[in-house]
């Protein structure tokens, strides 16, 4: 093992003792870098939602533009994950990783200098390309760079950072958004330029190079497949809630379907297929997994729609709005260990159950709160985020052990691409249909007692629109959100049931007390 002086003697192309390709004192900035590329992720991803409101003011943008401002980048992400990590493997992590980094800052540029919707969608599905590429190298050149004894602290700094940055990046947003305006919104993408240019320039001048690990095939033709069946998917859910494009819906989603069965055959044929099917063949691995897609499905419908009807229709600003998301990134930071342990002693079962459960009343308690119209945030609104917090820090970690204990420890790494890509399809697919639901539960509301001229739900209201008008338009977000809510609770309702009678929760054998012989 070097010294601090001998290994930074040491040149960056030369191999180390310990069997990791980076010496021990260069070993900190691999942490760094990983951190800084994770904060680019979290932070563009939570303070979104927050800043959504001010972005479709400032560029016009309908709903189903707002929809695909979120999903351009989702879908590209979730199709396109495995092969990202898979890049990696065959290229070099470190290689790979710039290479993922250097595009989601570009992207993020052009997305900051976005004249119109159309343009931002664009370079937010190139944004998703890059990040594909990103997210799992962040967690992957960690666990190469530094040795098995010491890999355990390195993951847990790794995730206390990235825990923090999700935590305090949407408040810290919420506050300058409500600052400075909604153009400030456009400063949300660039501040990516730095903390990307940070972490390539440690990566590049300080990290030696990694050698690839073994020439995968990234099956591009899958990841075609996948883009474009999702794509389908998506843009027939979202087309029901636009003008005009109602039409599209039914046959967007015919081809999506069908293209995603092309996919599996695809998939099923190949000698070195994006996803292992057959993984799903054991009953608690699809399990674990169709749980996920419920789950996440409900949370990322909640928290992508949620802020709309607080900023947009109660009025709240952006500073308030952005502690939502502040008790479920700190409930799994400081639960999740101790979750984890309890997961370890009597299985993944009964954590996952009563976590997706705590969920799912929590969801419900939103949509009995806004269809009574009740507009109390921090005696209402909160403290249901912050029970949804402390059910998804139950989920969260024997998620993972359920995942990775359903398969053989050589198909781990395949089995948590997989659940990672599941939860962000989930998250897809949220956006695209409960955008329709609000929008169409909002169009009824409105009929019955208003006229048009009205702005569309998660639209602000104009100045000088009448108080009837405006009451009848409050009244119309909250049956909207009332219903998006109830879908997603009995859908997290679905993700216990599933989980209890699909995932494994043997009790482990506890140490007995000696007992005297039997009479």
């Amino acid at each position: 093992m070097h010294s601090p002086s001998e290994a930074a003697a040491v040149p960056l192309s030369s191999p180390v003792a310990d069997g990791t390709f980076c010496p021990r004192s260069r070993r900190g900035f691999v942490l760094i870098a990983a951190i800084l590329a994770s904060a680019l992720g979290f932070i563009d991803g939570s303070i979104l939602a927050i800043a959504m409101p001010a972005i479709r003011a400032n560029l016009g943008a309908s709903l189903a533009e707002a929809q695909w401002i979120s999903n351009a980048y989702a879908l590209t992400l979730s199709a396109l994950i495995l092969a990202g990590g898979a890049a990696g493997d065959r290229f070099g992590l470190r290689r790979a990783f710039v290479a993922g980094i250097a595009l989601f800052v570009v992207a993020s540029l052009a997305c900051a200098l976005a004249p119109n919707a159309l343009v931002l969608i664009a370079f937010r599905a190139i944004q998703g390309i890059g990040a594909a590429i990103m997210v799992p190298g962040s967690l992957a050149i960690i666990a190469k760079a530094y040795p098995k004894q010491e890999r355990g602290r390195a993951i847990g700094i790794w995730a206390a950072a990235s825990a923090l940055t999700t935590a305090l990046g949407p408040v810290l947003g919420g506050i300058v958004l409500s600052a400075f305006g909604d153009g400030i919104w456009r400063a949300i993408f660039a501040v990516n330029l730095p903390l990307g240019m940070i972490s390539i320039y440690l990566l590049i001048a300080k990290i030696p190079a990694d050698a690839p690990a073994e020439k995968r095939s990234l099956d591009l033709g899958g990841a075609a497949l996948a883009t474009l069946a999702f794509g389908a998917l998506a843009y027939g859910l979202t087309s029901m809630s636009a003008t005009g494009e109602g039409h599209m819906s039914g046959p967007s989603i015919a081809a999506g379907a069908v293209l995603l069965v092309v996919f599996i055959f695809f998939e099923l044929r190949r000698r070195e297929p994006m996803i292992d099917l057959s993984l799903f063949r054991n009953r608690a691995f699809a399990g674990a997994n169709i749980a996920t897609f419920f789950l996440y499905f409900a949370l990322s419908a909640n928290l992508f729609y949620l802020p709309m009807l607080l900023i947009a229709g109660w009025g709240l600003s952006t500073a308030e709005v952005g502690f939502i998301f502040l008790p479920l990134s700190v409930s799994i930071a400081l639960l999740s260990g101790s979750v984890g342990q309890l997961s370890d002693r009597i299985g993944p079962r009964f954590p996952i159950a009563c976590g997706s459960l705590v969920v799912a009343f929590a969801f419900a308690g939103l949509a009995m709160l806004t269809h009574a119209g009740v507009h109390s945030f921090w005696m209402g609104t909160f403290p249901l985020m912050a029970l949804m917090g402390l059910g998804m820090a139950l989920v969260v970690s024997p998620l993972s052990t359920a995942i990775m204990t359903a398969v053989e420890d050589k198909d781990t790494g395949a089995a948590s691409g997989i659940n990672n890509a599941v939860s962000r399809i989930g998250g897809l697919i949220a956006v695209a249909a409960m955008g329709s639901l609000a929008a169409w539960v909002y169009a009824a509301a409105l009929r019955r007692d208003a006229t048009p001229g009205i702005p569309g739900f998660g639209e602000p209201a104009p100045a000088g629109l009448a108080p009837a008008l405006d009451a009848a338009r409050l009244a119309a977000g909250d049956a909207a959100f009332s219903a998006v809510s109830l879908v997603t609770a009995l859908l997290c309702l679905l993700s216990a049931v599933i989980a209890w009678t699909t995932i494994s929760g043997q009790r482990l054998p506890w140490p007995r007390r000696a007992e005297g012989p039997r009479r």
